[in-house]
């Protein structure tokens, strides 16, 4: 099974980057090239791709995913970035983090003429990033048509945060 695959060649890190937290390095998954594209391969086999009109990967590690997965689809890429990092009129939206608080900002014109989204990030834990995401988008009165994932820290229970579909590769 390929969820199996992927899960045995990610590396598991004790008290990085502190004390307490187990860090699931996907690194891994990228340094393979026929792994990683298996990885994107099941990835877009959710029927949520083939209804969207652009995937929005989210900084940083969603970039390297979501990329793959518009270049295989032919749709449009969009960036969700932290502040300062974008030119032009954005959405900007703020969010909280375990130790404070970040912001969230989209270039507003990439977005105007499209319509359904799926959100793209490398991993899923508390869900307050991709919460953020899919507020910015709803706001705009834009359908989220589900979430896309690597991995999912289930204990976190960030699925339960979306009234939309959430899709992970793998689970712990």
């Amino acid at each position: 099974m390929l969820s199996e695959k992927f899960k045995n060649s990610i590396n598991s890190y004790q008290d990085f980057p502190k004390e307490g937290i187990l860090f699931r390095d996907i690194s891994p998954l990228l340094i393979n090239p026929e792994l990683f594209e298996d990885l994107i391969s099941s990835m877009i086999k959710n029927p949520m791709f083939k209804l969207t009109d652009a995937i929005i990967a989210i900084d940083a590690r969603g970039f390297i995913y979501g990329t793959a997965i518009a270049l295989r689809l032919k749709k449009p890429l969009i960036l969700a970035r932290k502040q300062n990092k974008l030119p032009g009129e954005l959405i900007e939206k703020e969010y909280g983090l375990e130790y404070g608080k970040d912001k969230l900002t989209i270039q507003k014109d990439s977005i105007l003429k499209l319509e359904k989204f799926v959100i793209v990030d490398d991993l899923l834990a508390t869900g307050g990033t991709a919460k953020c995401v899919s507020e910015m988008l709803i706001e705009l009165k834009k359908e989220v048509l589900g979430l896309s994932v690597v991995v999912e820290l289930t204990e976190l229970e960030g699925k339960n945060k979306f009234s939309f579909p959430v899709s992970s590769e793998i689970k712990y």
